[in-house]
């Protein structure tokens, strides 16, 4: 027996999807498996060495020693906001329209506490980050699954919301680039997304994370970039994916001031801010070469074409990702993604994360990430071959 309860709020969570997967790839690795790790997003490619330059200069300096402020240096948001205006072609104003992150996924988090009251309801994908969920509900709020289907090209079908759910409903999430579908999503959606929101008094938030990472020279947009979006909608963007700065903990939330402000009150209770020599360090990211960038989407494309085509040799009916470093893959039939993925882990000693982890609407499918070598890709295929994988 427990000498203390915990929560409601934790015990009604599942158990957050990527610690349950590094739990049973340490196990695996104890029986002396040699692994493929094909799970959890985290880049493998190093942070630009421009970057970590940045950082140990900054750290040296006392002037970054103290707390940081609240809503970040004004010359991070600067550099957000004209990073913002070259790439997508949307203006802001950094002192209200730019509020620094300890990561994007922190920011995300907190948004339900600052406007969810127990009982409303968020609008979710299905499949989806995980976070989107368990920000939800630690606000006492209630998810409504948007289901994202291969027919729809996974995208939302907003309209067949139910009235009711609306009525209560205070947030509608996006995110595309998709995780973990690796869906984009075209200009007109976006232009529906932000109508419907407007009409129905939501808040919309679009998880933005993976915009650096696409295919085929087609570049994602920025749902901002949609006349009007400001007034309702707000972007949550890192520098995780686009810089390879997973640990630094360091991205930013743009768009609708009052929405910043109201997610500000919640950050200013709860947390002191980015250590300053990582938003030095994030200065240098934004307004620096991003020649590294380049080069690291031709990184990504070749591992995505060579995955993409040894999958297919195995008669996998897939759809290669147009953006992200995620491959969304149908499992073979009469299996399930639990099943699928327990046994890839035991006959192939690879890696990978069950759709339905990322919801019910996942079943079907799994995830695995290209942040490995083209070498190790082509020889988890190599194991599903000899392992009598096919599809």
């Amino acid at each position: 027996m427990p000498r203390y309860q915990l929560a409601r709020r934790l015990s009604e969570l599942p158990p957050y999807l990527f610690a349950e997967i590094d739990r049973m790839k340490q196990e695996a690795i104890r029986r002396g498996v040699d692994i493929i790790n094909l799970g959890i997003g985290d880049p493998d490619l190093p942070t630009p060495p421009h970057i970590v330059e940045a950082l140990a200069a900054a750290g040296r300096d006392p002037a970054n020693h103290p707390y940081p402020s609240y809503e970040g240096m004004l010359s991070f948001r600067q550099a957000a906001a004209e990073w913002y205006r070259g790439r997508f072609g949307v203006s802001l104003d950094p002192k209200s329209e730019v509020l620094s992150l300890i990561g994007s996924k922190e920011g995300i988090g907190h948004l339900p506490l600052a406007f969810v009251d127990p009982g409303d309801v968020v609008l979710a994908p299905d499949p989806g980050y995980p976070v989107y969920q368990a920000g939800t509900a630690f606000a006492a709020g209630t998810v409504h699954s948007l289901p994202l289907t291969a027919d729809r090209k996974f995208l939302p079908d907003l309209e067949g919301i139910p009235p009711d759910v609306l009525r209560r409903a205070k947030i509608l999430w996006l995110n595309f680039p998709h995780n973990p579908t690796a869906a984009v999503a075209p200009r007109s959606f976006f232009a529906h997304a932000v109508e419907f929101a407007r009409r129905h008094r939501l808040i919309l938030c679009h998880d933005i994370a993976y915009s650096e990472i696409y295919f085929d020279g087609e570049r994602p947009e920025s749902l901002l970039a949609v006349d009007g979006a400001k007034d309702i909608a707000v972007e949550f963007h890192s520098l995780s994916k686009t810089y390879n700065m997973t640990g630094w903990r360091i991205g930013f939330a743009v768009g609708c001031a009052e929405v910043l402000a109201g997610l500000g009150r919640i950050k200013t209770n709860l947390d002191s801010g980015i250590f300053q020599a990582v938003q030095v360090a994030g200065i240098a990211a934004l307004t620096g070469p991003q020649d590294c960038v380049e080069d690291h989407r031709r990184i990504w494309q070749r591992r995505r074409d060579a995955f993409v085509k040894g999958l297919r040799e195995l008669g996998c009916p897939l759809e290669p990702p147009r953006a992200s470093f995620y491959v969304w893959i149908p499992v073979p039939k009469g299996q399930q993604s639990s099943g699928f993925t327990a046994k890839l882990l035991q006959d192939c000693g690879t890696v990978t994360t069950p759709g339905v982890g990322f919801g019910r609407a996942g079943e079907g499918y799994i995830r695995a990430t290209l942040t490995t070598e083209v070498t190790r890709l082509e020889e988890a295929v190599e194991r599903m071959r000899r392992a009598g994988v096919r599809w």
